[in-house]
């Protein structure tokens, strides 16, 4: 399983040739990326952002309820950064025990660190 940050979300807009070879192998592993919401209103400017259109056909959106806001909030307190959105990344790759993509590996690192290392896999684009 692989969750996308906004990095993620901006290389595939950009038609970056890793990020949909990437997506690509999971859908033919029949994988379903994961994509927090805050990660889509992150990256969506109004549309019609074709690129980002199609990958999110093949993503499930998360939504961010009252639990996992709380959750991604403590990380953040225990990491010492105010991007609950980033945390928000953490948190969904934690539970469903995923692969990060991200753009920016140094913020996600510092996160998973401080969410005890798990997940332990990052991948930047």
């Amino acid at each position: 399983m692989i969750v996308y940050d906004t990095g993620a979300l901006v290389a595939a807009e950009r038609s970056s040739r890793q990020l949909w070879a990437l997506h690509a192998a999971a859908l033919r592993k029949s994988l379903s990326p994961l994509v927090p919401a805050g990660m889509l209103a992150q990256a969506w400017r109004g549309g019609p952002q074709a690129n980002l259109s199609r990958l999110l056909a093949g993503c499930t959106v998360m939504p961010l309820d009252e639990p996992f806001a709380r959750a991604a909030g403590t990380l953040c307190g225990r990491a010492g950064t105010t991007d609950v959105v980033d945390a928000a990344v953490v948190i969904l790759a934690q539970l469903a025990g995923a692969t990060i993509v991200t753009g920016d590996p140094d913020d996600v690192h510092r996160l998973v660190e401080a969410a005890g290392g798990i997940p332990a896999k990052v991948h930047a684009i």
